[in-house]
Parts: C-alpha cells; structure tokens; sequence
C-alpha cells in the first residue's frame, strides 16, 4: 500500500462565524442583524426568532466568547494548533449598521484590520467569508430580506468595500457559507428573515414559501457573481469560491420510489447551487423541479449573462452528517423536506440525533460532480 501524504502546502485549519463567536453585538457602531435577533436553544427546544430585542431574553450572539476583545489570546491558540488556515466572517452590520448606508463604518473595518495583522504575526492565511447568516436587520424591514432584488446593490456595496480594503492581505473569500441551505425551509430565516404578508413572524419551517425562498437564492447567485467578476478584476490572483452544506442520502430500501427520491434530494440539495456558481449555469433538474413544484422564479436574460460571467474559482463545502429517506411510513418526506429522514439501521447517532457516518464523508467527495 502506497504511503500517502497530504502535500506541504497542504492549508490546516479551522472556520468560525462572526454571529457565533464575536459578541459586542452593538460596540463600535454595529447595527443589528438577524442573527443577533435569534434566540438560545438545546437538542430539545428548537432556536426562534423575535421581531425585536426582547428584554432579558437569551441570544447567543450578544456575548458569544468575546472574541472581539481576546481574539489575539484566540489567534495565540490557533497558531499553537498548527492553524495554517483561518476562515472566518466579517459582520455586516459592523460595516454598515442598517445595510442601507452609502458610507461604511471605519471602526468596524478597523477591527478586521487588526484581525488580520494579528493573522500575519503567525503566518496563518485568511480566508474570509463575506457573508455568514447575518443580514442587516434594517434590509430586512426595508426589502423583505433576499426575496427582494435590492438586496443585491446592498451586498455587492458591502463586498466591494471589504475586497478593497482587504484584498492585498486576503487571497481566498467565500461569497455566501452554505448557499444550498436556502433550498430547505429554514433557508427563509437566512435569507434575512423574510415576513410573510405583513404579519409580524419570520417565515419559518411551519410558514414557509418555497417561491420565495428560490428568488432569495437566486438573488444571492446573482449578487455571487457580480462579486466575482469584479473581484477578478481588481486583483487577478484573488481566488472566489463558493460554500455549501452537503449531505450524503441514502435510500432505506431498494424500492425504486427510494431511489427516485433520493436522485432528486441529492440533485436539490448538493447540486442545484454548485451548478449555477461553478458551471454559470442552472441545470436540467432544477429547471424539472420547478415544472414539478410551480414555481415561477424571475430570471432575466441579463441575470443569466451575470451569471456565466461569474463563476467561483474553487468549491468548499461542510460535512455533518448523512440521512437516509424512504417514500413510505413515517420517514414520508413532505413538501420538499428533504432531510426529515428515518434512522439508519447501520448507524449510530450523536446526542443530537446526527447519524455519524465517516464513510459519508468519502462517498460525498468522489460524488461531487
């Protein structure tokens, strides 16, 4: 057996998310975003969403760790890991507090300047992920988050002044992490928290619009691309790539409704975005799925130019776990729920409920197309 050897330049590493682990949710000018507007939860109480800051109430994002004022105690630990490699996000809303300004904030980009000096000290490259589940709250009220097309001109502004300012010190940034998860029900709160006919809720798994959270996600290809392209040609030798949540689906038995449905969760959900950021291009089963589903997204032909103009340089994804699905009894998935699966007989599980399947992980990376 042949002793193989990851290469030297091999990038080791590690991800975070600015909602998750910054905290001084409103320091330096920060406006709100929808994740500072996300509740706590556990493995039995699902998290929600408010509206507004409810007093007393528990978000996570207020505090996290207080990276913002111990990240160099952080990077110190990174660095005595053997981090090669950080990704991590810039908030949003430290840049421009409600989305909707023309300016952005200089303290917030001040803080990511020290981050990344502090990145350099240690010789750890940085790969930036422009935006990470945290829209403006101000973009939310005013446009309805990414179902509406102005979010576009907001994000593309965000993104123009962060590739400025970072691009010399910055070789790899991610447009969007985890696009695909806009193809599930849940997608509609990271679209940016999108209300549903003036009422006071998020859309939500149980108020959900799949309409409407395929336009999102077309936005934010278009948005995706238009980044691209112009980061391209800023700076030739900065690599854009793309970041989904792949995976694996298994059927439980070998019913052909098993395999069928499978064929199309795996299409919907791990290929249907990669197609459109690699190839430029959206695919023959996207196009069935929305016969199939009545959907009529707003594509035009400009959209499609952009499109193909801006395609990624590189695919990352993350992996968790896998589910296993069947057309019959209780794992019945409905309305495109792909991922509400059955045990797999095969498998343990996490105290989550998370089937835990390494072997998921290899099949997934010689399944990519």
């Amino acid at each position: 057996m042949t002793n193989q050897q990851f290469p030297e330049n091999f990038l080791w590493g590690g991800a975070t998310a600015a909602n998750q682990l910054e905290g001084a949710y409103q320091t330096d000018g920060k406006g709100l975003s929808t994740s500072d507007l996300l509740l706590g939860g556990d493995v039995n109480t699902p998290r929600k969403t408010t509206r507004e800051l409810v007093p007393d109430a528990f978000y996570p994002s207020h505090e996290a760790i207080d990276h913002f004022h111990r990240f160099k105690e952080d990077i110190a630990l990174f660095a005595e890991m053997g981090f090669k490699l950080y990704r991590f996000s810039i908030a949003w809303t430290r840049i421009f507090p409600t989305g909707l300004e023309t300016e952005p904030n200089e303290a917030g980009l001040a803080f990511y300047d020290q981050i990344i000096a502090e990145l350099k000290r240690y010789n750890i490259e940085p790969l930036i992920t422009i935006s990470h589940f945290e829209s403006p709250i101000g973009l939310t009220k005013a446009f309805n988050g990414w179902a509406a097309r102005d979010m576009i001109a907001a994000y593309v502004r965000f993104a123009k002044v962060i590739i400025n300012r970072y691009h010399q010190d910055v070789k790899y940034w991610l447009t969007f992490n985890e696009i695909n998860m806009l193809t599930r029900p849940m997608g509609a709160y990271l679209a940016g928290g999108m209300y549903v006919d003036d009422s006071d809720r998020f859309i939500s798994p149980d108020v959900d619009s799949e309409q409407l959270r395929l336009q999102a996600l077309h936005h934010q290809f278009v948005a995706s691309a238009l980044v691209t392209k112009f980061a391209h040609e800023l700076d030739a030798s900065l690599k854009i790539g793309c970041m989904l949540a792949y995976r694996m689906l298994y059927p439980l038995t070998s019913k052909p409704t098993d395999i069928a449905l499978v064929q199309t969760a795996t299409e919907f959900n791990n290929f249907y975005c990669g197609d459109v950021q690699v190839k430029g291009r959206y695919a023959y089963f996207a196009k069935r799925y929305w016969r199939d589903h009545d959907i009529q997204l707003d594509i035009s032909a400009d959209d499609e130019t952009i499109l193909a103009a801006g395609t990624v340089d590189f695919y990352t994804f993350s992996y968790y776990q896998s589910s296993t699905m069947t057309t019959t009894g209780e794992g019945k998935q409905a309305g495109g729920n792909f991922f509400s699966g059955v045990k797999n007989p095969y498998l343990d599980r996490s105290d989550w409920g998370w089937e835990i399947d390494p072997r998921g992980l290899r099949t997934a990376l010689n399944q990519i197309p």
